[in-house]
């Protein structure tokens, strides 16, 4: 695997991560967007102190910015990075709540069981956990919730790696762009190491994608074989969280493999839709095996 390192370390020196800037107040960042004069300024100011309002809330209300415009200063005030151009073309799918709408009930849901996957496996939040994602069923909601998740490990500032480890129906890369059948997590295994497998995510620079790559005939021994476990070791090095979406528990074992090779793992599971019978089975699995459950996510996306 020392080709992966190298590649690992290039990719780093590559990085498009920048130290951050020395914050600035949100008036001089919004006349700067927007292009306003010291006078609108002045403007927005006035009405925010008869109004008693916050100074985001009095320049929307004068029309001199968007709701979006302030989500946009807010997160760059506090270094909390998002995908604010809904129309570029590497924009971010609205299921990444987390990285669209990063104010929002469900993107605090995904921080708070960041919070509580955190706190919980390492007991202290900024500890490094490798964690699988895994369900009963298809159509749970296991790679929303993982790629999310990633997402939101990422926008701690620490290096994350998302990986698709489901070889047979994968769709954690293409969440993020990464065209099907690219390079990845199958050309690895199988000896044949290329170097572009692994993809940053532009908006989130701190996030990283090993996708599937091509779909193999023998995903459960490509699984099972010592050279996950090796590349495992590896990315564990270079990276602080990596989160696994795994295939579901119906089709086939390949969850186990994964599992087995992971600090932790959670169970999604669909409000009204999961059977208990196979939602149960999984539990009693993982619970045989050397991971530890992190617990089931009802799931309602």
């Amino acid at each position: 695997m020392n080709d992966m390192t190298h590649l690992l370390r290039e990719q780093e020196r590559k990085s498009t991560a920048r130290p951050a800037e020395e914050p600035q107040p949100i008036g001089r960042m919004l006349q700067t967007l927007r292009g306003l004069s010291d006078q609108q300024i002045e403007e927005i100011v006035e009405y925010q102190r008869v109004h008693g309002m916050r100074f985001g809330e009095a320049a929307v209300a004068l029309r001199l910015a968007s709701d979006g415009d302030i989500v946009e200063l807010i997160s760059r005030q506090f270094h909390y990075p998002y995908d604010s151009n809904p129309d570029a073309s590497s924009a971010l799918p609205a299921e990444l709540v987390v990285a669209k709408n990063p104010f929002s009930d469900g993107a605090e849901i995904i921080r708070d069981l960041r919070t509580q996957l955190l706190m919980g496996m390492t007991g202290v939040e900024g500890q490094r956990l490798t964690l699988a994602v895994t369900s009963a069923q298809t159509g749970d909601g296991k790679t929303f919730v993982a790629t999310n998740l990633a997402a939101a490990f990422s926008q701690l500032g620490t290096r994350t790696l998302l990986i698709d480890a489901n070889m047979r129906k994968p769709r954690a890369g293409s969440v993020f762009g990464v065209p099907d059948g690219s390079p990845g997590l199958s050309t690895i295994l199988s000896g044949r190491v290329l170097k572009y497998a692994l993809h940053q995510v532009a908006p989130l620079p701190n996030l990283f994608i090993l996708a599937a790559g091509p779909v193999p005939p023998n995903p459960q021994e490509l699984l099972q074989g010592a050279s996950f476990e090796l590349l495992l070791d590896e990315l564990q090095k270079e990276f602080d969280h990596i989160v696994i979406d795994t295939s579901a528990s119906e089709s086939g074992s390949d969850f186990r493999m994964v599992a087995a090779r992971t600090a932790a793992t959670l169970v999604v599971a669909r409000q009204g839709s999961t059977s208990y019978n196979a939602l149960a089975a999984v539990v009693q699995t993982l619970a045989r095996s050397s991971t530890t459950l992190a617990g089931v996510v009802m799931n309602s996306y």
